[in-house]
């Protein structure tokens, strides 16, 4: 028993597959400061600076409780009332099932607001759905922990998207400084691709759609100004309009200006000599890849394969170039059909100076959401 015991209390082992190079990081942060945030993200509030410790550089963002309501990414209980009131759509075919999650949606709502997540500063919010965290040890975030303190003494520390596929010593490091892992939702990883994949039949049928498929190819030097506006309308059709529009509301100022600056890169289908038809947007941070864009003419026919089509684009750009690939999210038989794994994703949240109400309500969260939230994650895949 001694053994084991010593086997289990080894440190998690996590490869350091983000970066956050200086450079992108003040791209980042100079875009959202010379131009106003609304401009870029419609439906979004929030401020943006750049955060250094420890020999490591983050977006910060930081939000008031009174903004609320706000765009799920920096707040909270959009997040976790509003959006996942939204989600109960998904069970449209079974009425009871669907009211009694809205139930018991509702009764957790005035934990969630006694919280006081809203009024929060975030570490690492590039804006995105999926925001990878670089390695993090105890004495960076010991020192992340202490200077955040010191200067937003009255609002939460939150830092998004951790999963135990990827940030299993990161998870380690924060829960022994004090940091509660609140789960959020489930998501797929399509792992290391230090190797070419094998090839699921979902993975073969979408690379022949794109060998046979009539739409011609568009690279990430071959946007134009038309192509930006497009990428709005398509993104909007698929995110906004027929998911939810609580999904941030990217503007084509926003997708031209992040492709500009090299944040991003883009690509997709066009009709011969036409318009876009498909956009997907890539952030490329040290060995992961994320796809925080991607859209499609949803009024096509479904036979046309865009959606599928697009995914394809960029799960080739990953095992091109051997990136470990989040793919948020969504779409779960899909992306399993196409060998990625499910992970429950965590907001970890550090609440170790506020008023006790506050902590009391963050550590209900964390239990109900680890007894009830979780195991419902995984039954009904959301």
């Amino acid at each position: 028993m001694r053994g084991a015991v010593a086997i289990m209390e080894q440190p998690a082992q996590q490869a350091d597959r983000v970066e956050n190079k200086q450079a992108t990081v003040e791209a980042f942060v100079s875009l959202f400061n010379e131009i106003p945030v609304e401009d870029l993200v419609a439906n979004l509030t929030t401020r943006v600076e750049i955060f250094e410790v420890a020999g490591r550089t983050f977006p910060l963002t930081f939000n008031d409780a009174s903004e609320a309501p706000n765009c799920y990414i920096c707040c909270p209980s959009s997040a976790y009332i509003d959006y996942a009131v939204d989600e109960t759509r998904n069970f449209a075919a079974n009425p009871p099932l669907r009211r009694a999650l809205k139930a018991l949606i509702g009764a957790c709502a005035p934990l969630v607001r006694t919280s006081g997540l809203d009024h929060q500063v975030q570490v690492n919010n590039w804006l995105y759905s999926t925001n990878p965290v670089p390695l993090l040890d105890r004495q960076t975030v010991a020192a992340l922990r202490s200077s955040l303190i010191t200067r937003f003494p009255d609002r939460a520390i939150v830092i998004r998207s951790l999963n135990e596929i990827a940030d299993p010593a990161t998870i380690a490091a924060l829960k022994a400084e004090g940091f509660r892992m609140l789960a959020a939702r489930q998501i797929y990883i399509f792992a290391d691709r230090s190797a070419a994949p094998a090839m699921t039949n979902g993975m073969k049928r979408d690379r022949k759609q794109l060998r046979a498929t009539s739409f011609v190819r568009v690279g990430n030097g071959d946007f134009t100004e038309a192509d930006y506006a497009r990428a709005e309308t398509l993104y909007t059709m698929l995110y906004l309009d027929k998911y939810t529009p609580l999904n941030p509301h990217y503007t084509a100022r926003y997708i031209a200006e992040m492709h500009r600056r090299g944040i991003v890169s883009l690509a997709g289908l066009r009709r011969p000599g036409g318009e876009l038809v498909t956009v997907t947007g890539l952030f490329e941070n040290g060995g992961t890849l994320t796809q925080p864009i991607v859209g499609y003419d949803t009024s096509r026919p479904v036979g046309e394969g865009l959606y599928r089509m697009a995914m394809a684009l960029a799960q080739d750009h990953a095992t091109a170039r051997g990136l470990f690939f989040n793919m948020s999210a969504g779409a779960a038989d899909f992306k399993r059909r196409r060998g990625a794994v499910p992970a429950i994703e965590y907001n970890a949240v550090y609440a170790g100076h506020l008023p006790l109400r506050r902590r009391m309500a963050i550590r209900v969260m964390e239990t109900v959401l680890e007894l009830v939230g979780i195991p419902l994650l995984k039954r009904f895949e959301l």
